[in-house]
């Protein structure tokens, strides 16, 4: 993504009240206290987060087409120079925690999307496309996050390409090899009053480069439609699919069989024994511009963070972060609601079972292994429970280890998982990135 338009850097803010990007996009996100958004909500007897029905959207909006420079946006996490703004950003063995640095960059989305669409329309996170590592992190410094809306037809939707890299020195631009990071989000423009989509300013290219960004976000948008037809809710397992689920049901009966010598190996766990749940209350402090909804990016940071756990558990290792499959948001998160996630290892690769060119059976010094994670809300008031969002974490484990199915749900979350692992592979192939597993298992890892 090339870097337009000029760097703000963000000073650091005294030691005990520093929270890095997050705050300082915050502040331009959320404008009003939470104590009078909810003490005007108690006085109106109104719930905001509902559609009221009446359009607030005004109808002589100017829509022409904008520039890709006219969202740009960058921030600087100075890092190597303030050592209690970095003790926000560390883990426990001193790598940076990549779900903080996802929750930046949906603040960072969100004030890209507001720079092409203005305020009079209310912007959601969608689907966050792929959060992919382009080069490992293997110092402490500056961090620069930046972005900007990358693909825009005049409908609802907007693609914003975003990266994080090493900050370059004044006066140059970022080097290819110093990208830590790069991801895609679609972010959705709805009228306030409404709750319904309205048409935003498309488009306008200029260069050639331009021309590349926007042709990929082009190319995003078809997949996701191609994909969806496809579906496994939609359609049945393939051939080749069928015979990989027949495969691994032939070998759970060989365990079990007692004229067979075959017993499961202690390296392959059952689906079901992977699974990590939590429940959190939804606090006001993380919730976005609107006030009564809780922001995507703390849900990126939360499912991350159990996927992490999740990869831990089963492969007793630390697991290295990968890339983030693309990842949908269903459902708003109300403040003061349960989130319940739910993580679960859906695939390894090497898998039990491979096809030719797959993979192999044979021992591996490391695993790819993919975790879903499930997010549910409950209406506390009522019981009320909708799915808020599918995320698909792909992490690196220098283990051998293998999840076997058994039930068919879960042999269709293990085939959807391997699509996902075959797409990953040819979208990482594409990018001509560093071969993963030995230069990737190095790198920040939670």
């Amino acid at each position: 993504m090339p870097c337009l338009g000029a760097r703000r850097c963000l000073h650091a803010t005294p030691k005990r009240c520093t929270d890095g990007v997050f705050r300082a996009l915050t502040e331009q996100r959320v404008q009003t206290p939470w104590i009078e958004a909810l003490r005007r909500k108690q006085a109106s007897g109104d719930d905001p987060s509902q559609a009221s029905g009446k359009p607030e959207v005004p109808a002589n909006r100017n829509l022409e087409p904008k520039k890709m420079s006219d969202s740009y946006h960058s921030v600087i996490l100075p890092l190597a120079q303030d050592p209690w703004l970095l003790d926000t950003y560390l883990n426990s063995s001193g790598h940076i925690r990549l779900g903080t640095i996802f929750m930046d960059l949906d603040a960072l989305s969100g004030v890209i999307a507001y720079k092409h669409t203005g305020d009079d329309v209310t912007t959601v996170t969608a689907a966050f496309d792929r959060i992919t590592i382009m080069h490992p992190l293997t110092e402490i410094c500056d961090l620069e996050l930046s972005g900007q809306v990358t693909y825009a037809t005049g409908r609802s939707s907007m693609e914003i390409s975003l990266q994080v890299a090493k900050a370059p020195q004044s006066g140059e631009e970022v080097k290819k090899e110093d990208i830590l990071l790069s991801c895609t989000c679609t972010m959705v423009s709805l009228d306030p009053g409404t709750k319904k989509p309205v048409p935003i300013c498309a488009l306008k290219i200029e260069t050639p480069e331009e021309k590349k960004l926007y042709a990929a976000g082009e190319k995003n948008s078809k997949q996701r439609k191609e994909e969806s037809k496809t579906s496994l809710i939609k359609h049945t397992p393939n051939d080749e699919e069928s015979d990989i689920i027949h495969a691994i049901w032939q070998k759970q009966i060989e365990y079990h069989d007692p004229n067979n010598s075959s017993r499961k190996p202690e390296n392959v766990q059952f689906m079901e024994s992977t699974k990590v749940q939590t429940a959190n209350i939804m606090q006001p402090q993380y919730r976005n511009r609107h006030h009564f909804m809780i922001f995507g990016g703390f849900l990126l940071k939360q499912t991350f963070e159990l996927a992490f756990c999740c990869a831990a558990a089963f492969a007793h290792s630390r697991p290295t972060f990968v890339s983030l499959d693309p990842s949908t948001f269903q459902n708003p998160v109300p403040v003061g609601s349960v989130l319940y996630l739910t993580a679960q290892v859906a695939y390894t690769d090497p898998p039990l079972v491979s096809t030719p060119g797959e993979g192999v059976e044979s021992e591996s010094k490391y695993t790819r292994v993919q975790v879903r994670v499930d997010s549910k809300v409950r209406n506390v008031e009522h019981g009320e429970t909708k799915p808020t969002g599918q995320f698909h974490y792909t992490f690196i484990v220098e283990k051998d280890v293998k999840v076997m199915p058994r039930t068919y749900s879960e042999f269709m979350i293990y085939i959807d998982a391997r699509r996902r692992a075959q797409r990953a592979a040819e979208s990482i192939e594409e990018m001509a990135g560093p071969n993963i597993d030995s230069a990737q298992r190095d790198s920040v890892t939670e």
